[in-house]
């Protein structure tokens, strides 16, 4: 194959035609007023200014809503954890009383547990004593 070769000749062409771009683009700007389209992402394109003081106030009540429900699932994780380890669940006290010999009607409304999942733990327990 043959070398690309580029005279200085070639390469003075070129380094004047991007300095004409530059030149070009500059004339532009300084035309328009020097100022760049701004696009603000917090603004609201209605109003061309920021939230307003409504939609904040609308936000931070969301927020302390939020807050508060997080709260609450954070105590419910708790007890649910707390039953747990304690072995207060209502499946526990569902095998423990298919062991003792309870019926599946009987263990469902004890324990707080429908019926289907009774008959499963008295079919699985039943007179599997400790």
């Amino acid at each position: 194959m043959d070398a690309l070769v580029i005279t200085w000749r070639e390469l003075l062409v070129v380094v004047i035609l991007v300095l004409a771009v530059y030149v070009a683009e500059m004339l532009l700007f300084i035309r328009s007023g020097g100022q760049r389209p701004r696009i603000r992402l917090w603004q609201n394109k209605d109003t061309g200014g920021g939230a307003s003081a409504r939609e904040i106030r609308v936000l931070r009540e969301e927020v302390g809503e939020l807050r508060d429900e997080l709260a609450e699932m954070r105590g419910e994780l708790e007890v649910l954890k707390n039953i747990q380890v304690s072995g207060n669940s209502p499946y526990t006290q569902a095998i423990q009383m298919a062991r003792e010999g309870s019926s599946a009607g009987e263990v469902a409304e004890t324990c707080g547990i429908s019926r289907g999942e009774a008959e499963l733990i008295v079919a699985m327990h039943r007179g599997d004593a400790p």
